[in-house]
């Protein structure tokens, strides 16, 4: 989702543009994806400095930024101040996944007291500093795109990198994920198995990873553009699943977007 629109990057100036990569809380997971590109990143290197980084380089966190990437959701006191100091660094913010754009799964804390899941969680609760909620970023400052998944799809992220150097406005692609089981003779899970499948107010992303292998899609990738949940939720109540169920499917990955924030209420 692009929140305004992007200036691209005039990569004809000197000296390259510098990207930074920044972690919140989070389990790492769409960082690795980018250490995933190290072939693709490699082709570009002369092109973009990778100025912080620090899951990959020892280099101080100095300077300001073209473009930053950032993981993970806002969780703990002393990130509230970080982020703000990334969106000052920064000329474009981008948000890699569930957790920056969301909050991720540890939102799910969002739904009780914090101090009954620290005490579920850590042996001595009382040493952990931590915010009553899992925040994204866009809570704090100006994001000028979200990059959806858990964990991010690596060319989704190639191709918007690709897009600002080559001087076009970053986009990505938003349909629902069943259009991509059309396109690809996959059976649908929901119509053939009964299974309570989430690719029908699922953005695209994933590859139809889960339902290539006759498993139902879990919403990765977060909704899809005005998503029709009441009536995927009538027709989970059709196959049999109950209330709390339909409930906690859409308090998952994405559970505190406001589209499946609204259908997990009616269920509640």
């Amino acid at each position: 989702m692009i929140a305004q629109p992007l200036t691209v990057l005039n990569t004809r100036r000197a000296p390259r543009p510098r990207l930074g990569v920044f972690k919140f809380a989070s389990c790492d997971g769409c960082q690795l994806s980018l250490l995933d590109c190290e072939d693709e990143l490699l082709a570009v290197a002369d092109r973009v400095e990778i100025a912080f980084f620090r899951e990959a380089t020892r280099r101080p966190l100095e300077g300001s930024f073209d473009v930053s990437l950032v993981e993970g959701s806002v969780s703990a006191p002393e990130q509230e101040a970080e982020i703000r100091d990334v969106r000052a660094r920064s000329r474009f913010l981008i948000t890699l996944g569930a957790c920056a754009s969301h909050g991720g799964i540890q939102a799910l804390r969002n739904f009780s007291r914090v101090d009954d899941a620290l005490a579920i969680v850590y042996a001595t609760p009382e040493t952990i500093s931590t915010l009553p909620s899992s925040r994204p970023a866009s809570d704090y400052v100006h994001v000028d795109l979200e990059l959806p998944g858990c964990p991010i799809n690596k060319r989704q992220l190639l191709s918007v990198l690709a897009q600002m150097l080559s001087g076009g406005k970053p986009r990505i692609d938003q349909h629902a994920l069943c259009l991509d089981c059309k396109r690809q003779n996959v059976v649908c899970v929901l119509v053939a198995h009964g299974s309570p499948c989430l690719g029908p107010v699922t953005s695209t992303g994933c590859g139809v990873l889960c339902p290539s292998y006759d498993r139902p899609c879990f919403s990765c990738f977060g909704p899809a553009p005005q998503p029709n949940t009441a009536s995927l939720a009538e027709r989970f109540q059709a196959i049999g699943l109950s209330a709390d169920h339909i409930r906690r499917l859409f308090q998952m990955f994405y559970n505190q977007a406001p589209e499946f924030l609204e259908e997990a209420r009616r269920h509640e």
